[in-house]
C-alpha cells in the first residue's frame, strides 16, 4: 500500500473529527509542518488561547519557549524551520490545575506518518511528560529527572519542562536549568538556523 501523500495527509489531519465527541471547543487541529524542518517542537496540546488565535503556542508558554530557544517569532512560526507537532493537536479542555492531558488518538493516528516526513530533522524538543515518554521511549520517570539527565539524548533530543507559567516554582527550584541547559539549547538552536538560511 503506498503512503499518502504529504498535501492529502495535513488534509485529513484538518478534516479529523476523531475525537469531536470530547472536544469542548470542538476540534481545530493545529500544527506546523514542512519536510524541510530541521527542529521539531513536541509539545502537549494547544491551549485555550492557541484554539482561539489557530496559532500555536500563541501565549505566555510560546512567549518563553521562544525566549528559551533565543529566537524571535518570525523564526518561530517558519514552517520551513521548525515543526511544531503536539502530542494532540486539538485543544483538550481544562481541568482544575490545567489543561487535560493530550488525547491518546491523534498520536496513534498521525504521529508516525507525520514524522517519517522530517528527513533532516536534527534537533527535537519535547515539552513535558506525554512528549518526554513518546519520544524516549522505556519506563516512565518525572520530567525533573528527565530533564536533568538532558544531556544523555543530547544534541538531536532535548527534553524540557513544559513553558507553562505554571511551571515557574519549577524553574525557581531548578535554576541549573536556566544556567546550564538554556545557553546549550540556544546555541545549538542558532546553529541549525544559520545552516538553514546558508
Amino acid at each position: 500500500m503506498r503512503p499518502t501523500a504529504l498535501p492529502q495527509l495535513l488534509a485529513d489531519i484538518g478534516a479529523c473529527r476523531k475525537c469531536v465527541a470530547v472536544l469542548p471547543l470542538g476540534p481545530r487541529p493545529l500544527l506546523q509542518f514542512a519536510p524541510s524542518a530541521r527542529i521539531l517542537i513536541a509539545g502537549q496540546a494547544p491551549g485555550r488561547r492557541a484554539h482561539a488565535s489557530g496559532l500555536p503556542f500563541d501565549d505566555p508558554s510560546g512567549d518563553r519557549l521562544r525566549d528559551w530557544m533565543g529566537i524571535d517569532r518570525d523564526s518561530f512560526y517558519d514552517a520551513s524551520r521548525i515543526a511544531i507537532l503536539p502530542m494532540a493537536f486539538c485543544f483538550p479542555g481544562s481541568g482544575k490545575s490545567g489543561d487535560l492531558p493530550p488525547l491518546p488518538e491523534c498520536a496513534a493516528s498521525w504521529r508516525a506518518p507525520l514524522l517519517e516526513r522530517l528527513p533532516g530533522l536534527e534537533l527535537t524538543l519535547l515539552l513535558g511528560s506525554f512528549a518526554h515518554d513518546y519520544h524516549l521511549g522505556g519506563k516512565p520517570r518525572p520530567v525533573t529527572e528527565r530533564v536533568r539527565d538532558w544531556r544523555q539524548s543530547w544534541p538531536a533530543v532535548v527534553p524540557l519542562p513544559h513553558p507553562s507559567p505554571r511551571n515557574n516554582r519549577w524553574l525557581k527550584q531548578n535554576p541549573w536549568f536556566e544556567s546550564e541547559l538554556l545557553p546549550e539549547l540556544r546555541t545549538r538552536v542558532s546553529i541549525l538556523l544559520s545552516d538553514a538560511c546558508t
